[in-house]
């Protein structure tokens, strides 16, 4: 049995709708029961089957922000793409809401697989992915796992785990650091049983502190203005709940990235403060790997972590396309 979804009918989106591509609401669901919402983008006038894309992310945004932007513009360039809410984020369905997991996260992008594998206007051998941010991260992770995936796309990642566990930039990398992280958390955990709720963690600061990291104006930038904002966007609002994520701090994903034999394109900001994580993912992909031909890592020159979100002078789409293209092939 599926959830019944409450969707949205008008353009509620943070970049303008193309006239080029035609557009629509999806659900479908995955293998735990949940149901997930997607916007579907189709190119106007296509024909026959076509390659198709699922693009998810950034970890705590909606459908409606950066995916939705990727998505449409893959389309007008000829893929049919979906761009889909998260388990217990957005328009997506389960409950507590504002969960994370390694596991059901990668599950996510392997039911949207699922779903775009059964379309009648979808060629099955011709599907890729896209993940953004936190979804970069768990795009490479399914793209270790699910065999249908034939060309990914991560851009300006995060590794979930790797934060969760150690920290910005590595700065908590201790048995005993983690330590206090996981007494403080099992401490909400209490307080939240007794409450019969979850508590929010808060999304991006705001107002603004005049001290704030670099990183920290930059979501503020995006998240908290009108070029991101977002209603149903946990970033946005109030994040989150405290302990969401918890199972990131010891499910390290990512173990098997080695092994991944389709097509891999990292992207990321020179001066994004996350460039690490691609950097090292990258490394960590091609070493002492078999399927190395076929990864590039594309550093863009002074570009930030939120300009491949949605600057369009930034992101480059012209490689994304001729990527997927030639991956497809």
């Amino acid at each position: 049995m599926s959830e019944k979804l409450t969707l949205v009918s008008e353009w509620d989106k943070t970049f303008p709708k193309s006239e080029k591509v035609n557009h629509s609401k999806v659900t479908f669901t995955n293998r735990y029961g949940i149901t997930l919402a997607a916007d579907m983008y189709v190119p106007k006038n296509a024909d026959g089957k076509l390659p198709a894309i699922a693009v998810c992310g950034p970890f705590g945004a909606v459908k409606e922000q950066a995916s939705g932007l990727y998505a449409q513009t893959m389309a007008e360039r000829g893929f049919l793409t979906i761009a889909f809410d998260p388990s217990f984020t957005g328009e997506s369905g389960g409950t507590p809401r504002y969960m994370a997991s390694p596991d059901i996260n990668t599950e996510d992008f392997m039911a949207a697989v699922d779903f775009l594998s059964v379309q009648e206007n979808v060629d099955p051998e011709k599907i890729g992915i896209i993940g953004i941010c936190g979804w970069g991260g768990l795009a490479l992770n399914t793209a270790a796992l699910d065999t249908r995936i034939k060309a990914t796309v991560a851009s300006t990642m995060y590794d979930m785990a790797r934060v969760n566990a150690n920290g910005y930039f590595d700065s908590e990398n201790s048995e005993e650091q983690r330590y206090e992280k996981k007494k403080a958390l099992n401490a909400q955990r209490i307080t939240d049983f007794r409450n019969g709720s979850y508590q929010l963690g808060g999304g991006v600061v705001d107002p603004l502190p005049e001290d704030a990291p670099f990183f920290v104006k930059d979501y503020h930038a995006y998240y908290k203005t009108e070029r991101g904002y977002h209603k149903r966007s946990l970033n946005s609002n109030g994040g989150w709940n405290v302990i969401g994520g918890m199972s990131f701090m010891n499910q390290p994903i990512n173990c098997y990235i080695n092994e991944i034999r389709s097509a891999v394109l990292i992207i990321h900001g020179e001066k994004a403060h996350s460039c690490y994580f691609s950097k090292d993912a990258h490394a960590a992909m091609t070493k002492d790997s078999k399927y190395a031909d076929n990864k590039e890592l594309l550093i863009i020159p002074d570009a930030v972590h939120t300009d491949l979100y949605d600057n369009l002078n930034v992101i480059p789409f012209d490689k994304l396309e001729k990527f997927f293209k030639e991956n497809f092939a």
